[in-house]
């Protein structure tokens, strides 16, 4: 039986099975004895929950692993340090230790694992390389402990982490390692079940302390006995693999020192936090992050495969993607705005990149530069696969500096820079497409003067240009899309307004409304003369017959407000609206469409 076990998914599931038990025990003894969470202002839950949870996890891994996983030298130090700073987390959910008293814990953790010779070979140094994987050990632990901040958020993102790991160990013939990630696995499944929003019980700093820890140390064991797969596999895979909690530190540390609050302090400006601000539920925006992970999880998978080159364009797409992400949501309100003007007024950085922010300018000459690298590099893997030994390496090494000047010199003559992201519309993609097809042509004519075209091939250049094109406009474009892809969301409180008009106007009205809580404005739907329009649905609202019976419209959708969202209107219409809104205590306001976004009247 104990042999069976020793399979990684029969021993994660064992382990699963352990800590559905165990977890459901620990809940009953913390609700029993008070170890209960109370809501906080700084905190995301909403009523008492139990505590403990991370007693239940360390529980499962520590029974299984000793039960049936195989020991090696290397599983049973990643153990012992992880059950350390388990007893570490633990103290600090009974006595709220200082954060400097858990970073010495920490740290002795780390010197537990380098001690026994465990490091990230990376420099070749060694005093170097052992210092880097303390801050790796460290790093990873803190981030997930603030990663720790809603429902299912943590143990999710650890089990995705882990279950990457646990491919990687298996496809490198670690047999028992990789058993050892999958009871760890199985355990933070188990214990999702009951932490998965409505949570029953948290893990607190004891769990993530240890699943924290175990994680970061667990990408170790892959990197031991002489299996580093080169440096960038060393450095880029535990770091994809890892994503999800490293942006999330690195976002929410940056922000709150522009912002002058202490990292360590608790608050609600996460990336889950911001997400459910943009409108999504609570699961929603786990399950978005979750699926962060696992796209994180595969681009590692890729990496490892893949050519030194290729690899670092797939993480420069990445890493594209997400500081748009970052860069969108910076923008989501989490603090009042008197909190907001004292950090302008008294940090000048902040200031400084508020107002930098707002411009892009910088942002968007640097993202430019390095899309027009991507996207000629991609038109030669396209038509040539793997060229880095070939000639066309050095033909495509000489010439992109020079691409990227000609490139960016169209662009700013072709008026790229001039507009503003969240506004980019149909006429934008005009002025996109003369930057580019000016910028190819330049590209041409440069190559052609101080290379002669020798060696360099045609199509090459007409599909850097396609690919450009669009790498450009999804950039510009990438705010509205985000925006489009999150749920609508629905307000509680606020003015319910009917919309006259159901065409361009009434549509830039209704984005207005949705985009801009502060007018604190609820669409309940479009009234319109065209019959045409009757009964169809624009953004989930439906269009009435402005024809027909205005006052049972506005009774059946109890309408506080009714908005006129296009300019010429028959006289005698206005009239009769005018009268009707005045007899039922109905408000009336005519939307000003312009480029800049809507104002009322």
């Amino acid at each position: 039986m104990l042999e069976i076990l020793k399979n990684p998914f029969a021993a994660g599931f064992a382990g699963f099975l352990c800590a559905v038990f165990f977890t459901a025990g620990v809940r009953s003894f913390a609700w029993r004895f008070g170890y209960v969470a109370k809501p906080k202002s700084d905190r995301w839950h909403k009523r008492p929950t139990a505590m403990l949870g991370g007693v239940a996890i360390f529980a499962a891994v520590a029974l299984i692993y000793l039960l049936v996983v195989p020991f090696s030298a290397e599983s049973l130090v990643v153990m012992g340090a992880s059950a350390f700073l388990f007893l570490v987390g633990f103290l600090d959910d009974q006595l709220n230790i200082k954060p400097y008293q858990k970073l010495i814990g920490q740290l002795i953790g780390a010197s537990i694992i380098v001690g026994f010779g465990m490091s990230l070979p990376l420099t070749g140094m060694e005093l170097v390389d052992i210092w880097i994987t303390v801050f790796w050990l460290v790093g990873i632990t803190n981030a997930i402990n603030l990663l720790d901040n809603m429902d299912g958020l943590a143990a999710g993102i650890a089990a995705i982490a882990a279950v990457s790991l646990t491919y990687g160990l298996a496809a490198n013939g670690q047999t028992a390692e990789a058993a050892l990630v999958a009871v760890f696995v199985g355990a933070l499944a188990g214990f999702l079940v009951f932490n998965f929003n409505p949570a029953s019980i948290f893990m607190g700093d004891a769990g993530s302390m240890f699943v924290g820890f175990f994680l970061a140390s667990s990408v170790l064991l892959s990197e031991t006995g002489g299996r580093s797969r080169g440096i960038l596999s060393i450095l880029a895979v535990p770091v994809l693999i890892l994503f999800v909690p490293i942006f999330d530190t690195t976002f929410v540390t940056l922000l709150r020192k522009l912002w002058g609050r202490k990292a360590s302090q608790g608050g609600r400006d996460h990336t889950s936090h911001r997400l459910v601000a943009l409108g999504l539920s609570e699961r929603t925006a786990v399950l978005m992050l979750w699926g962060f992970a696992v796209a994180a999880g595969v681009l590692a998978y890729f990496v490892s495969q893949l050519s030194t080159t290729q690899s670092l364009a797939l993480i420069a797409v990445f890493t594209i993607v997400l500081t748009i992400i970052g860069v969108y949501l910076s923008n989501v309100k989490v603090y009042d705005e008197r909190q907001e003007e004292l950090a302008s007024q008294n940090n000048a950085v902040f200031a400084f990149l508020v107002d930098v922010s707002y411009k892009r300018r910088v942002f968007e000459v640097f993202l430019d530069a390095i899309l027009i690298t991507l996207s000629y590099y991609a038109a030669y893997v396209f038509l040539f696969g793997s060229f880095e030994t070939s000639g066309n390496w050095d033909l495509f090494i000489k010439s992109v500096p020079l691409l990227v000047v000609l490139k960016l010199f169209a662009f700013l003559a072709a008026g790229v820079y001039r507009g503003l992201w969240r506004y980019t519309s149909i006429s934008d993609l005009f002025t996109f497409t003369k930057g580019v097809f000016a910028g190819s042509v330049l590209s041409v004519l440069g190559v052609l003067l101080l290379y002669r075209f020798e060696g360099y091939s045609r199509a090459v250049f007409v599909l850097d240009a396609m690919i450009l094109l669009f790498a450009l406009v999804g950039s510009r474009l990438a705010f509205r899309l985000i925006r489009e892809m999150l749920p609508v969301p629905h307000a509680s409180e606020g003015r319910r307004a009917l919309i006259y008009g159901a065409g361009d106007g009434g549509e830039m009205v209704l984005r207005e409304f949705r985009n801009n809580a502060e007018l604190q404005y609820i669409p309940v739907g479009f009234i319109d003369d065209d019959a045409r329009k009757h009964g169809k649905v624009i953004s989930s609202l439906k269009v009435f017959d402005a024809n027909g019976s205005l006052p049972d419209i506005c009774e059946e959708l109890n309408v506080d407000e009714i908005v006129i969202s296009f300019r010429e209107f028959e006289p005698e219409t206005m009239t009769s609206i005018r009268e009707f809104c005045r007899d039922n205590n109905i408000a009336l306001k005519r939307a000003h469409i312009r480029i800049d976004p809507v104002e009322f009247e």
